[in-house]
């Protein structure tokens, strides 16, 4: 079996050796000079492959079953398993997040590279794809190397190629147009996993502070979406987990009148009311109960908000002033205005429809032969792990069904 892999990131990585560990005739096309640039930026540079909370409830796409059907074949532990038969032993955090031991994306990276060279994958790097044709049983795949265009015949082909997050790491999206004339639908991309753009206003002041927040997504008065997590303050928005985990909602709809809402006690709620109970009628300074839970730059922002003075103590502020301080920390409205570029997100939503895809092969329902992975498809997940774990399992999942072998190891 002659098989294509367009894309050498963790997805056609992924398939690629799946492919090759089944018996498949594997040549990996790159357009860059090395594989795995956008593995090496993950997780901060230390790779946080997967999460113990993976789950279909967790992902955003067409359908929710497609995403278990997939899951179901290749969970966390499918995935261990893989990444220790190339040598990449894992640890795991006390809140579920898993990392290679060597705390390094570099050293996975090299695994893998490693790993396809023993396994006897042809690696094509600095190769472009242009288009793919298909033929009486299989494609006809046309590139360019070094200038030079060249075409070569396989069987099957595995769209690995990602989408258009990181375009300087080598993402800009140019094979879908390809797809599109094989006859796939091809949703418009879009940035997910990215920061968000807001109308600071007074919280400018806040710039480089980072809180541990909940934050909700309005359109009116309905809400779109929720999150929990770290964030940062900057002049033009918002950056962080807590934020970027929504971000793909606001992207969907460029035109729309959305407002963010922080609720900056969404972690410590119970902490901050008992403390509060047990102060209320003492001399202690609203600046130091407020000192408990927030930094100095939130208290001086908040009470200049809220129209109190610093110096004020608990016993001398009124309960209408209280309630309205506490109202403001727990629902801080800012006025959305967009995400930043692909050129900030970690992932891109949009691209083919999961349910033109069967998730028990990654087989197109609609070009037999062709296998698409990772962010070819409509499939956004959180930060923690989650994204990368996509596209290692549908990329194993695609390997070792066009190889047409149940799956195997090294």
């Amino acid at each position: 079996m002659k098989i294509a892999v367009i894309g050498a990131g963790a997805s056609g990585m992924a398939a690629a050796l799946q492919a090759a560990w089944n018996g498949a005739n594997v040549t990996l096309f790159e357009r860059n000079a090395e594989v795995g640039r956008k593995l090496l930026v993950t997780g901060s540079g230390r790779c946080n492959i997967t999460n113990d909370a993976v789950a279909p409830k967790k992902y955003t796409c067409a359908d929710p079953n497609w995403m278990a059907v997939l899951l179901s074949q290749f969970g966390v532990n499918d995935l261990v398993s893989m990444l220790a038969q190339i040598c990449v032993p894992v640890h795991k955090t006390s809140d579920g997040w898993y990392y290679p031991l060597s705390e390094s994306a570099h050293t996975v990276v090299q695994a893998f590279s490693s790993a396809l060279e023993i396994a006897g994958v042809a690696l094509s790097s600095s190769c472009q794809v242009t288009s793919i044709h298909t033929k009486k049983n299989g494609f006809v795949l046309q590139y360019t190397h070094e200038g030079e265009a060249q075409e070569k015949l396989f069987e099957r082909v595995i769209v690995s190629a990602g989408g258009m997050a990181y375009p300087s790491l080598g993402s800009r999206g140019e094979l879908f147009p390809v797809l599109a004339s094989l006859g796939q639908t091809v949703l418009p991309k879009r940035p997910a996993l990215a920061p968000l753009i807001l109308d600071m206003g007074k919280f400018k002041a806040l710039q480089g502070v980072r809180l541990d927040v909940g934050v909700t997504l309005w359109d009116g008065s309905r809400k779109l979406a929720s999150a929990a997590g770290n964030l940062i303050f900057t002049q033009w928005g918002l950056n962080g987990p807590a934020v970027m985990d929504i971000s793909h909602h606001v992207s969907a709809r460029p035109d729309a009148s959305l407002e963010l809402s922080l609720n900056l006690l969404a972690l410590f709620r119970n902490e901050f009311d008992q403390i509060l109970a047990q102060k209320r009628n003492s001399r202690l300074p609203l600046r130091v109960f407020l000192g408990a839970f927030f930094p100095p730059k939130v208290i001086s922002t908040y009470l200049k908000i809220s129209h109190l003075p610093g110096e004020a103590t608990l016993d001398n502020v009124g309960d209408d002033e209280l309630n309205r301080l506490t109202r403001i920390l727990k629902d801080t409205r800012l006025p959305v205005k967009g995400v930043r570029g692909f050129e900030y997100c970690q992932v891109s939503a949009g691209g083919v429809p999961v349910n033109e895809v069967d998730p028990r092969t990654l087989e197109s329902r609609l070009v037999k032969g062709l296998y698409l992975t990772g962010e070819t498809l409509d499939v956004v997940g959180p930060c923690g792990g989650y994204n990368l774990h996509f596209a290692f399992s549908s990329g194993a999942m695609a390997g070792k069904t066009a190889a047409g072998q149940a799956l195997s190891s090294a």
